[in-house]
């Protein structure tokens, strides 16, 4: 027997739940068709080098929104004399994929911070939460396609993010390192090279 729903209430649950399931299937179909055109060279990258700090600030514009509705607090040393070797626009997106996680797994009035070091040969981008953190044993399978901790299955996501952003980074001759403390947070270390010869 079907029920009816007359509350408003009820149509606003209903409409919300359907929304989040939408947004979840084109987010996902959005970033497998991004994967396979990557992996196919449909999609290449032109990385270059110049200022990451505006790479990073077109990352951000797409979660502060996010960020504000849970009262997170983000802090970025911002300078125009940090510089890598990379695509803006891809680099931006693998950024984007790191802070949308860090925002997700923080709690309210939690805190994110990005930091950037210039090192001898590569150019360091720091991101630290304060959210829920991450078990030891899984950071290995963090960049795996569709892999979730079960730790997790509460909180909206699909499990390609991560692996579409070390895909990105990797193609720019860099790399990312996790560190993390099961609830105290976590810090990705996106690596790019420093140098406009990374070959």
């Amino acid at each position: 027997m079907e029920k009816a729903i007359t509350k408003p209430q009820e149509l606003q649950t209903l409409f919300h739940t359907n929304t989040a399931h939408l947004n979840k299937l084109e987010f996902l179909i959005s970033s497998l068709v991004k994967i396979s055109r990557l992996e196919t060279g449909v999609i290449k990258l032109s990385p270059s080098y110049q200022t990451i700090g505006d790479t990073i600030l077109m990352a951000l514009e797409n979660i502060v929104l996010a960020a504000d509705q849970k009262n997170i607090q983000i802090t970025f040393n911002y300078s125009e004399d940090f510089k890598a070797y990379h695509d803006p626009k891809w680099t931006s997106e693998a950024l984007y994929n790191i802070l949308d996680n860090a925002v997700k797994y923080t709690n309210e009035n939690g805190h994110i911070s990005i930091e950037l070091f210039t090192l001898e040969n590569y150019t360091k981008i720091v991101i630290t939460d304060s959210g829920i953190g991450i078990k030891e044993s899984e950071i290995p399978k963090l960049f795996q396609r569709f892999y979730r901790s079960p730790s997790v299955k509460n909180f909206p996501g699909v499990g390609v993010g991560l692996h579409l952003a070390q895909d990105i980074i990797s193609r720019q001759y860099g790399f990312i390192h996790v560190l993390s403390t099961l609830h105290v947070g976590s810090t990705f270390e996106v690596w790019l090279i420093n140098s406009d010869s990374p070959k």
